[in-house]
């Protein structure tokens, strides 16, 4: 069983799992130092280090791991001689879950000036990038090489298609408001991570005031980050994909985005 290609196949489809590797036994324990387990979310395993109450601990852990989205190290006793059960065999063991995250996502609605630097940067921050938009002539690998997927389609009946999950950032910098108001609205329901769309004060004051005659609950509208981005003065593309850049990195990390220099 190829476990590595098991995790590649689980980050492909955008699946979080654990490596638990058996890295220290010491007396009678029921593996090998160096046999490994894949311990998914939802606590299926592929592979085995043992079976047993002790292998029962290491998947309650990795899935806690998982969770939490840390690494650990978890040591194990193995002293019950009466419990009956064979996977007690008495020693101690150590074993690493090392934690297997799925890249983040950037989808980009639009193919525009800002769309570029942003894919870019996304790109060079370690995220899969995913660029939409109606315009073949415009979403070409030529203005946009580093991503990995380019869908071409009707804007709001590509972004319904898209399986979006927490894992997605979603920058709304399409050509127009009307585009950007369809695109907010086709989106507004996913579990996005982020969800920042583009333009000025009085625009997004427009869109959100249609949305709330629309029914549009007060707490989705409350997750847009609008207009987008942290106040650096941008005015270039590249300067408005590095505040949107800086905005989405910075709420990943909880931080505040004040100015190092200014830290205690």
């Amino acid at each position: 069983m190829d476990l590595y290609r098991l995790l590649a196949d689980a980050v492909d489809q955008g699946k979080s799992a654990a490596l638990a590797t058996l890295i220290r036994a010491e007396g009678a324990t029921p593996r090998q130092v160096g046999t490994k387990m894949i311990v998914y979310g939802d606590g299926q395993i592929k592979g085995t280090i043992g079976g047993g109450e002790m292998e029962t601990l290491v998947i309650q852990g990795a899935v806690d791991a998982i969770r939490h989205g840390t690494s650990r190290l978890l040591h194990y006793e193995l002293r019950d001689q009466n419990a009956g059960d064979p996977g007690i065999c008495g020693g101690e063991v150590d074993v690493f879950v090392d934690v297997i995250q799925p890249r983040p996502v950037l989808l980009v609605v639009g193919a525009g000036h800002v769309a570029m630097p942003v894919a870019e940067m996304g790109h060079i921050c370690g995220f899969r990038v995913v660029v939409v938009d109606d315009r073949p002539d415009m979403l070409t690998e030529e203005r946009f090489p580093h991503v990995e997927d380019r869908l071409v389609g009707e804007i709001v009946e590509t972004l319904q298609e898209i399986p979006i999950t927490s894992l997605y950032h979603i920058v709304i910098v399409t050509r127009g408001h009307a585009h950007d108001e369809d695109a907010l609205r086709a989106v507004m329901g996913s579990p996005a991570t982020y969800l920042g769309m583009i333009g000025s004060r009085r625009k997004v004051q427009t869109i959100f005031d249609r949305l709330r005659a629309a029914g549009v609950d007060e707490a989705q509208l409350r997750r847009v980050h609008a207009p987008i981005g942290l106040d650096i003065g941008a005015e270039t593309p590249a300067e408005i994909a590095l505040s949107i850049l800086a905005e989405i990195v910075m709420l990943r990390q909880d931080r505040s985005g004040r100015s190092l220099a200014l830290e205690p």
